[in-house]
């Protein structure tokens, strides 16, 4: 993405922690993390609190390509690092949301398809598939998630939308967990599409 979509994420990642910080048990329980990637993967904002987060620079990819396998496989490498197992001795952090957000285009496509497997055994408590740009690459999402949305286009109001149907999705995946093996994510707005 450039221009004006990076622009938009920023707002929308602004939108998603005020919302967020509205919800008192979100404030008590939610941590983020950011992760960009084109050529390789950079964690922006390491896994923090809600409360502690301060939105990141997005900074415009000095590469083209899209290394989607390397970016899960990142992913996965800091779930197991930064999310905490629970053990017969503690309580552990709840599952995960994980939200990607590409066109779905995987430039390595060797290690994508070594990495889907893996992403997959993660027990995160829902993977989404947000695909943007023109003539997205359905095929390659629907590999590690069934949960797949599709943005007409990556505009400031249709990013700002998506990031507060992110904020209720987390909102509600943090209530649901332990009740269900699967989190019931609320219907995207207009904006967004499901894609079957």
């Amino acid at each position: 993405m450039r221009g004006e979509p990076i622009e938009a994420i920023k707002v929308g990642l602004e939108t998603l922690v005020a919302s967020l910080r509205q919800d008192p048990f979100a404030l008590e329980s939610v941590h983020l993390s950011v992760i960009t990637f084109n050529r390789s993967p950079e964690q922006i904002l390491p896994l923090i609190e809600l409360e502690n987060m301060q939105i990141p620079t997005i900074k415009q990819p000095e590469a083209a390509g899209a290394h989607l396998g390397e970016a899960l496989a990142f992913v996965c490498r800091k779930v197991d690092s930064e999310v905490v197992l629970s053990t017969p001795e503690r309580k552990g952090d709840w599952m995960p949301l994980l939200f990607v957000m590409c066109d779905g285009r995987a430039s390595d496509t060797q290690l994508f398809q070594q990495t889907v497997p893996v992403i997959k055994q993660k027990h995160f408590g829902s993977i989404v598939a947000c695909l943007v740009g023109t003539n997205p690459r359905t095929e390659n999402v629907k590999l590690f998630t069934n949960n797949i949305i599709n943005m007409d286009t990556a505009d400031s109001s249709t990013i700002k939308q998506f990031f507060k149907w992110v904020s209720a999705s987390v909102s509600v995946g943090n209530r649901s967990v332990g009740a269900t093996n699967e989190i019931i994510l609320p219907p995207p707005p207009p904006e967004v599409h499901n894609i079957i």
